[in-house]
């Protein structure tokens, strides 16, 4: 080889090896436990056409809708040996990212979505950059709505639950902690699963918001809506911070712009469908139960005592728990001075 062309060569390495790691176009790999053509879906599928104009192909999104990566635990798993890029997580998914992010998922902690408003727009920056902190990319909370029973059998009491075959996500400690203080036993199972056992009798009871009922198909197992709502639910598409960090620099920026807006998005339209889902299920001939105050104060009292029970097992904080029963003191001092 000649001495000229060795020059060429070496020269050529020296600039390949002086661009950013991530110059040449790269494929994103998402994974999400929702079904293709829902409405998440649809914005990201929109969302990945958008970033792929405005960064000339650099960037590009292969999804994975459905489930078919496993539940959160196996998306986590699989993000962490670059099988996968990242996911939509659910709260319990980030969860394990962030221990602390399990606080909105606390039962019967908002009674209200203006409660949940207020404290969302304290809290959320400070979920979003632990999250960024221990190696996730957030691009914004996203809302998934209050969880209800929905049930073969009307559920009025606490006596009423203990009597029924109860769904709880398989990785959801939080979920079984709480069943646990009301002598309820419920079924780990993954979620991709539950339509097959409410088919078969596995479980008759199973808890989610109205969108989710309806997206699952699990209404068209169960006759009755118990109208408490249980936990808030919510999640976040979130990418591994080092993939992400691979893009160039404009490229981020574009790729952060776009999903943020789209998270906004989805947030604001889902309070806006789990109330059109509630309208639909009642149109379905679904019975809604309401339970009696004396009831769903007994509810509460249960519940409330397991709460301090996760504080002191570690499952979250004992300062987070602070930090948020602060800004619903403050919203509900508000809130009584305006009346």
């Amino acid at each position: 080889m000649s001495r000229n062309r060795m020059a060429l060569f070496v020269l050529i390495a020296c600039v390949l090896g002086a661009l950013p790691y991530g110059a040449g176009a790269q494929t994103l790999k998402i994974a999400a436990v929702v079904p293709d053509g829902t409405g998440w879906m649809r914005e990201m599928r929109n969302s990945a056409k958008e970033i792929a104009t405005r960064t000339e192909g650099r960037v590009r999104f292969k999804f994975y809708p459905g489930g078919v990566m496993g539940n959160d635990k196996n998306v986590l798993r699989k993000i962490r040996i670059g099988q996968l890029h990242g996911g939509a997580m659910t709260a319990s998914g980030l969860t394990a990212i962030y221990r602390d992010a399990v606080i909105y998922n606390l039962p019967f902690i908002f009674w209200s979505y203006a409660e949940v408003d207020y404290v969302r727009k304290h809290m959320d920056p400070l979920i979003i950059d632990a999250l960024r902190e221990r190696g996730f990319i957030s691009f914004g909370l996203v809302e998934a709505g209050f969880s209800y029973f929905m049930s073969r059998q009307p559920i009025r009491t606490v006596d009423d639950l203990r009597k029924r075959k109860v769904w709880v996500p398989d990785d959801e400690e939080v979920g079984r902690t709480v069943f646990k203080a009301l002598d309820v036993f419920p079924v780990p199972l993954p979620l991709t699963d539950v339509l097959t056992a409410l088919q078969t009798g596995l479980v008759d009871t199973v808890p989610n918001s109205p969108v989710g009922h309806i997206t699952f198909q699990w209404h068209r197992r169960v006759k009755y809506f118990t109208d408490i709502p249980l936990i808030y639910l919510y999640g976040s598409l979130v990418i591994q911070r080092r993939a992400f960090e691979r893009l160039r620099s404009e490229d981020q920026a574009v790729v952060h712009e776009v999903l943020a807006v789209a998270s906004g998005r989805i947030d604001r339209r889902n309070r806006e469908a789990n109330h059109r889902a509630r309208m639909a299920l009642r149109r379905q001939g679904i019975v809604f139960v309401e339970p009696a105050d004396e009831d769903l104060q007994k509810w509460k009292n249960v519940i409330a005592d397991s709460v301090g029970g996760l504080s002191r097992k570690g499952i979250f904080s004992a300062g987070i728990l602070t930090t948020l029963q602060g800004h619903l003191d403050d919203y509900r001092r508000i809130a009584l001075k305006s009346k």
